[in-house]
């Protein structure tokens, strides 16, 4: 497929537009230092739009059709820069350079210890104090011949956050004419070190979040999952999921187990755990669905990764004022983040997230969407 690249240069207002698929930008704002974040909006054929800022790689908004043609976002976040900058609980964001947690911020690569800013209690989360969701991304449009998208870039010094290494990442957003988000990312280094991304969206298919996901069906093609501690730290051990709330094997309510008299969710607040995918080989395959029977909206993951881990917006309490003056409450999204084992680094049994020079980092994930 022939792809035209577009480069954004200077410009403060650009369209980009091939065959109906089309890629706009705007100043979203700026940071302290004075740096401008823009944000990008991107229309596939059929009117299904996604709109993103290069300040932490940020998927803004997301709207997709229901049953009915009614399009609707339904992903959480804010109208403006500035409540992003005053901290969020990741709406949206590319996460890294390691995404998920790290106990005690601390692992061992060969034969030298790292210890990386901690941020979640003792532990390290999703990159650290200023991980890849706080940083400002370089970013230029992508028309294909049928998906339009933006391509970021972001390079991550040596020691930045205690990681070793310099690192340049690669994120590209497309959005196509099958209603579908794909992601692909790469990244390489230039000395030893780990690297695990992924996409932290919180959806809420209804495209209302002024109510909860508890009704939403989600399946993950999982036999087993990933237990934590009370830190919710990995423990190490690979658990089957058959005869547990943590069954998604087959479709089922969200809310259906979420309060059982389970250890684990007593942990977590509900659910905040990676499933162990099957199948799992390198290659790309369909791993999650989610429905919202209410509106119709039908989303299936496709990766190539190992591991899902489903958050419950356990932590959302109505504090949080979102789009269109919407307070979000408890549990109005879930997270479904495609990507390696938490704490992999200090677990020698679960898949490698280590990244060496002369490597590439490589990961592709879809959000397709549809209606039933």
């Amino acid at each position: 497929m022939k792809r035209i690249m577009i480069t954004l240069c200077a410009i403060t207002l650009l369209a980009c537009q091939s065959d109906g698929n089309r890629v706009t930008v705007s100043t979203f704002g700026k940071l302290a230092d004075g740096r401008k974040a823009d944000i990008y909006t991107i229309t596939n054929h059929n009117g299904a739009m996604a709109k993103i800022t290069n300040y932490g790689a940020i998927v803004v908004s997301l709207t997709m059709p229901d049953r009915s043609g009614r399009y609707d976002d339904i992903v959480l976040g804010y109208d403006s820069l500035r409540n992003y900058l005053d901290g969020n609980p990741y709406f949206g964001c590319i996460a890294g350079r390691y995404a998920n947690r790290i106990g005690k911020g601390r692992f061992t690569l060969d034969g030298i210890t790292y210890q990386l800013t901690i941020n979640d209690g003792g532990n390290h989360l999703h990159g650290g104090l200023v991980g890849f969701d706080q940083v400002l991304w370089s970013a230029e449009p992508v028309i294909e011949d049928s998906a339009a998208g933006l391509k970021l870039t972001y390079h991550s010094p040596d020691g930045e956050q205690g990681y070793p290494g310099d690192l340049d990442a690669t994120v590209v957003y497309l959005l196509t004419d099958d209603n579908e988000l794909k992601i692909g990312y790469t990244a390489k280094t230039d000395k030893p070190t780990i690297c695990n991304l992924t996409h932290h969206s919180y959806f809420n298919l209804s495209g209302n979040p002024a109510t909860t996901i508890l009704d939403h069906e989600l399946m993950i093609d999982a036999d087993a999952f990933t237990p934590v501690d009370k830190g919710l730290i990995t423990t190490g051990e690979i658990t089957p999921v058959a005869g547990t709330p943590m069954d998604f094997r087959q479709p089922k309510k969200i809310g259906r187990d979420i309060n059982a008299d389970y250890e684990q969710l007593k942990f977590a607040g509900g659910y905040d755990h990676n499933w162990v995918l099957n199948g799992y080989d390198g290659t790309f395959r369909k791993v999650c669905s989610l429905y919202d029977s209410a509106s119709g909206r039908y989303l299936e993951i496709l990766t190539d990764q190992p591991g899902l881990q489903f958050y419950s917006g356990n932590f959302l309490d109505g504090k949080r004022v979102g789009k269109k003056g919407i307070a979000y409450p408890f549990r109005s999204g879930l997270c479904l983040e495609a990507q390696k084992f938490p704490d992999s680094p200090n677990k020698p049994d679960f898949p490698s997230a280590v990244l060496r020079p002369g490597e590439i980092y490589r990961q592709t994930t879809v959000y397709r969407f549809s209606v039933k």
